[in-house]
């Protein structure tokens, strides 16, 4: 017998604990009989004002994602989901598949699905997007490396706005008025917008962006969760988050 509450799927979903905006965001995008399980990435929520700081803040993630991802797994998940941002962007193309054959090889063949390569699966869906603009809470070097990313994969990146963010959990304080001003600000010569950065609750602005400025934005956590679904065949049509859950 399925699980009773989840009988089309189980998601694993490995999150800082710092971050406030994945989970609330995954549950509302969820289709019925479909259950996300959260597992918290055990960091503290230091302060962040410069590159060097933003690297602590990385390697404290880095240093407890797999532990987290071994606790998950004992929940059975058919899918685990990378509730995370800037590991997954992290020397461009090639390292983000090394981080997916890392993870694959600790979920033992479980299917793994991360930001990174889930919003170039959705610019893809959009088709003939080129040039994106791209906002993130990041400090200049996580900047660097989500334009390196992109730009390993052929697109022209056309500006990065970067938040600063002041420490992991005060992510998700950045209000509607300044993600609404960011996506205006690198929308300019851009074919779609791109958020990068979980803890950005970004997925229903993105939404009402899209209608003003007239192309697709797409917000990672929309991106990622479409991307699991979908990659699992599951193809139900979530209204509320834009034009990628619901058109494609």
């Amino acid at each position: 017998m399925p699980d009773s509450l989840g009988h089309r799927l189980k998601y694993a979903v490995i999150a800082p604990s710092t971050n406030t905006s994945v989970q609330p965001e995954y549950d509302d995008m969820r289709p019925r009989g479909v259950t996300n399980h959260f597992q918290r990435i055990a960091i503290p929520d230091t302060k962040v004002t410069d590159d060097e700081s933003f690297m602590v803040m990385l390697q404290n993630i880095r240093d407890a994602t797999m532990d987290s991802v071994d606790v998950a797994m004992t929940m059975d998940p058919a899918c685990v989901v990378m509730g995370m941002s800037a590991e997954t962007f992290w020397d461009g193309a090639d390292g983000a598949e090394r981080l997916t054959q890392r993870m694959l090889e600790r979920t033992n063949g479980v299917p793994v699905v991360m930001g990174s390569t889930a919003v170039d699966a959705a610019l893809k869906a959009y088709g003939g997007i080129k040039k994106i603009g791209v906002i993130t809470p990041y400090m200049p070097v996580g900047d660097n490396q989500v334009r390196k990313f992109f730009e390993d994969l052929g697109y022209e990146v056309t500006q990065v706005k970067g938040l600063k963010s002041p420490s992991p959990m005060l992510i998700a304080h950045e209000t509607p008025q300044t993600l609404k001003r960011a996506a205006e600000e690198v929308s300019e010569g851009a074919d779609a917008v791109v958020q990068c950065g979980t803890n950005l609750a970004f997925a229903k602005v993105a939404a009402m962006a899209e209608f003003w400025l007239e192309k697709p934005v797409v917000a990672i956590n929309t991106a990622t969760y479409w991307h699991a679904l979908r990659s699992m065949g599951v193809a139900d049509k979530i209204d509320g988050f834009g034009s990628l859950l619901l058109e494609h």
